[in-house]
């Protein structure tokens, strides 16, 4: 077979299978041809570096492959080898479009280097190092859409402060997607993003771990003119969310679809959005346990009743009622998501009636309601006979008896979580593939297949996901 096939037709099989890591090993094995040819038709790569500095080979391993596109590279220690990592890149993959380090930080001069070498890379994961004087060298790359920067080690304003001013590029950033981490009041060279970004290009914006936005200014004037901006994420910024919510709901040409905050809101400013804003959004996710509260819940089913999707997370301050409100204005809710909640722990009942007026349900998330048990879950569950999606993790008040119900109810579901679902035995999961006709992911405890489970699942093409 080796003789047969010709160096296009397996490089042409290779580049056409989408083969797992275990696999590609197994490949790169069988002799020094099939891996040459592996690599030259690999076009995305995850490497997982120990060691602290690149090993002298490195550059020659990337050569190989020559369609490489995607790179993303992560390493167990904390030394400082992305500069080393950044030259190796810079030399040996010119088609590279995107590229994740979660090494650092990187120095301006490799970054500069691989603008020039990598002059199709549209996206750019790297960490930083204060002091950050400038992000000038975002202009260098000419087609770059996606750029995710993290912030690392201490702030030294009077070095931060001079970019303040000189933010400025002849020509705009053509982003779509921004995502910082780990900025910190101070963090000036930030300006450059806000001065010179098209307004009509970007469409997300994320932010994690932030106590800063550079200039409240130059930012306020930033945000309120975004015309495409579809979505936000903010995860633990409560130091920001007041100004960016603000701010927002000021925004004439709102058109965001998709908010998700977690970890540190702001009642008020929240709220404050949530009435004023005149954009559509179709998914609303929000992990705040002490800033959310049934007035919030009461605006969302108000202002949006055309959401898709709802993902409430340890809403500890809601409550059914207010739940039960929101659900008869939210008709065409497709996914539902009330993870580690207190009002299903606490308010038994409730979550029949939100049922049945959800009837649209496709996607339900239910994990980790420890005390949501057989009867409550069965009421509810005969109302969802569209569902595709079931997630049940850390539900271990449910047994099997839950499990008959599912099958009884919900015949088009596609995938099922019962992950540390201590109450759910190998029977139960044996009845779940044995019931469910459309059923092709499952995710449950190794020790709770059985041969016979394995065989049928093998049979049905049904794959165990961790």
């Amino acid at each position: 077979m080796d003789t047969i096939l010709c160096d296009e037709v397996l490089q042409e099989i290779f580049h056409r299978l989408p083969l797992p890591p275990e696999s590609s090993s197994a490949v790169s094995l069988v002799s020094k041809r099939w891996r040459r040819l592996l690599r030259s038709s690999t076009s995305s790569l995850t490497l997982r570096l120990s060691h602290h500095h690149p090993h002298p080979s490195f550059p020659s391993f990337l050569s190989d492959h020559t369609h490489l596109s995607s790179l993303t590279i992560t390493s167990t220690t904390t030394s400082n080898i992305s500069d080393h990592l950044l030259t190796s890149i810079s030399g040996s993959c010119p088609s590279l479009t995107h590229l994740s380090l979660s090494t650092g930080p990187l120095s301006l001069y490799p970054l500069l280097s691989l603008s020039t070498s990598c002059p199709l890379l549209s996206s750019l994961s790297i960490i930083l190092s204060r002091p950050l004087t400038s992000l000038h060298f975002l202009s260098s790359f000419p087609n770059l859409k996606t750029i995710s920067l993290t912030l690392v080690g201490n702030t030294n304003t009077n070095t931060l402060v001079s970019d303040h001013f000189i933010s400025s590029s002849t020509e705009l950033l053509k982003l779509q997607s921004i995502c910082l981490s780990g900025i910190r009041p101070g963090d000036y060279a930030i300006n450059f993003l806000w001065n010179n970004c098209n307004y009509e290009s970007l469409l997300k914006l994320a932010f994690q771990n932030c106590e800063g936005i550079g200039d409240n200014y130059s930012f306020s004037c930033f945000i309120k003119g975004l015309n495409n901006l579809n979505q936000l994420e903010l995860k633990t910024c409560r130091s920001i969310i007041t100004l960016i919510l603000l701010n927002l709901a000021d925004n004439p040409f709102n058109t965001l679809s998709s908010l998700l905050i977690y970890d540190g809101g702001n009642r008020e400013s929240l709220l404050h959005f949530l009435q004023e804003t005149n954009c559509n959004l179709q998914k609303l996710d929000l992990r705040l346990p002490l800033d959310l509260d049934d007035n919030h819940l009461f605006e969302i089913g108000t202002k949006f009743n055309r959401l898709h999707a709802l993902r409430l997370q340890s809403c500890c301050m809601v409550t059914g009622e207010a739940l039960k409100t929101l659900g008869l204005a939210l008709t065409n809710l497709e996914e539902l998501s009330l993870t580690n909640c207190d009002v299903i722990n606490g308010q038994t009942g409730f979550l029949v009636e939100l049922a049945q007026n959800l009837r649209n349900i496709k996607i339900l998330d239910l994990s980790y309601n420890h005390t949501l048990v057989d009867k409550g879950f069965a009421s509810m569950i005969s109302s969802f006979c569209n569902l595709r999606e079931l997630k049940l993790r850390g539900c271990s008040g449910l047994t099997n008896v839950s499990l008959v119900s599912v099958c009884k109810n919900c015949k088009c579901l596609e995938s099922v979580d019962m992950l540390y679902c201590n109450g759910i035995q190998e029977e139960g999961v044996e009845f779940v593939i044995l019931n469910l006709p459309e059923l092709r992911y499952l995710r449950v405890e190794d020790r709770k297949l059985s041969e016979a489970a394995r065989r049928w699942m093998a049979h049905k093409y049904i794959e165990v996901q961790s």
